[in-house]
Formats: C-alpha cells, structure tokens, sequence
C-alpha cells in the first residue's frame, strides 16, 4: 500500500469527504474553515469559531456539514459558496448523511435528538427518547432507515424518517460507539471506547477485537467489498477489516498524526484527515 501526505493550510483537519465535483472536502475544525483538494488547494472561510465537523455530500449536489462549536448546520456549494442554519442552542450538531428522503440528517449530542434538514433550510426534529445518549454519527442503511451511534448509551439506534427509534444495546460494556457507515448488507461502527469495531445485520451485532484495544478507533467506511476502513486516532494508523474479521493496519507517517475523517474515492483511494495539519491517501 501506497501512503502519500500532504499538507493543508488552516488548523485541523478533522472530516473529509468525495464532493460531487471529484475534489476531497476536508473541515479545517479550529481554523473554521473548508478546504478543496483537486491537485491545487482552495481554503474557505467561515464564521470564526464555528467548528466545522463532519461534512457529506448532500442530496442538492452541495456539501453539508456540523458546525459543532456555533450549533449551526453549514452548507457550501463546490463552488465555495457558504451558506447556514440555526439550530437550538447548545444542542452541538456532530454527525450529517444524506437521508433516504431526500432531505440531510443530523446529530444533536448534547440534547440527545436527530434533526432533518430540507435543502429549504427547514427542520424537524426527533426526539431519541433516551437522556445523555450522545448521538454522534449517523448513516442510511440499506434497510432505508437511519442508523445511529449512541456513545453514552454504548447501543446503536435505528430511526425511520417518520422517528419511529429502536435500540440496539452493544455486547461490550463502555463500547462508545463513535464512527459508523453502511453499505447494502450490513451497518458497520467504531466502538472507541472498547478498541473494536461492529457490524450489525439483520439485527445481530458482531465485534472484532483490534489487536491494539488503546489505538481508539473511529471514523468508519465501507470497503465495497464486505469490509471496512477505520481510522485509529490514537495508534496514528489506518486500519482494515474484512468481513471474516480479518484486519490489517498501516502506520502514517507523520508521528502524532491523529487521523480523524476518512472517505473511499471512486477510484479506490483512501483519504483520512490528520488532526496534525495533513490529509494521507493510501492506494493500493
């Protein structure tokens, strides 16, 4: 495996993303800022402060991310253009997906809801009927619901765009489930807390211990192929697991890197963002 690093101005490079363009989006999360990657890269700047999060491609063909710092869902179109919404104060939006509906999905971690958002900039909210359960992040299944990451609650949820909830409690005690991603089989999640990573189907949950329970796993994406990518932010690796459970790792090479994001190219790449000031592409 091929692992290349480059260097991205701003502070803290936190989520990443493919935008609909083909170029990476990168949260530069205490510089309050969003990067494009395409050969050249473009900084923009939004309210200072803010705390851009996680980011995704939204169903309008614009990004969409958390601003966890302002309690704001920002927008920005690939053309730079940068847009947001007010949500309640001190609900601290984290996790966003496109929903199955048309419509963007949110965490609210310190008020213990989801939030849907229109391209409209209209918002609903839904209660997870379970107080300080953290919500962190969230992913369409392909069951067509949402499913989320409750990480004080160490359980997942499954949520239907009407807000109908059904838990999931974790096997592991203190799993603090954190990252999670989907493909058309199975929903799979980091338990950060716990130093595995889970795979649910069908309503049973799989773990597979990592060989380093400290190394705090915690973006996930699908592999396309049955398995995962994961980040492990407190070893400086990234890691794989098929769906056998068999892992792999590789070591960054910036010391303290502090991989965060990750996303899956078209072209077969993996993009993690360091917290340390770069982005690292593996390929194969």
């Amino acid at each position: 495996m091929q692992i290349d690093e480059i260097d991205v101005p701003g502070a803290g490079p936190y989520g990443i993303t493919e935008g609909p363009d083909g170029a990476l989006w990168v949260t530069l999360v205490h510089s309050g800022q969003i990067a494009r990657i395409a050969g050249d890269i473009t900084v923009f700047d939004l309210d200072p402060g803010c705390g851009p999060a996680v980011i995704t491609p939204g169903p309008d063909g614009a990004l969409w991310f958390s601003r966890l710092r302002d309690d704001r869902i920002g927008r920005i179109t690939p053309g730079g253009t940068a847009t947001s919404y007010a949500l309640p104060d001190g609900c601290g939006p984290y996790g966003v997906a496109a929903g199955p509906d048309g419509a963007l999905w949110f965490t609210e971690m310190n008020a213990g809801r989801i939030g849907r958002i229109t391209a409209g900039g209209e918002i609903t909210e839904f209660s997870l009927g379970l107080d300080a359960s953290f919500p962190s992040t969230l992913v369409t299944g392909g069951d067509g619901a949402l499913w989320v990451t409750l990480n004080q609650a160490h359980a997942l949820a499954r949520v239907t765009t009407t807000g109908e909830v059904t838990r999931f409690p974790l096997p592991t005690g203190n799993a603090a489930p954190v990252g999670i991603a989907a493909d058309a089989h199975a929903v799979w999640f980091a338990e950060i807390g716990a130093g595995q990573i889970g795979r649910i189907t069908g309503g049973e949950i799989t773990e597979f211990p990592l060989p380093d329970r400290g190394a705090r796993p915690h973006a996930v994406a699908t592999d396309g192929r049955g398995g995962c990518w994961f980040t492990e932010w407190g070893a400086g690796r990234v890691g794989h697991v098929t769906a056998d459970g068999e892992f792999t790792h590789f070591t960054l090479p910036t010391p303290g890197s502090e991989p965060h994001g990750l996303t899956v190219g078209t072209d077969g790449s993996v993009c993690a963002a360091l917290e340390a000031g770069r982005i690292a592409r593996l390929r194969a």
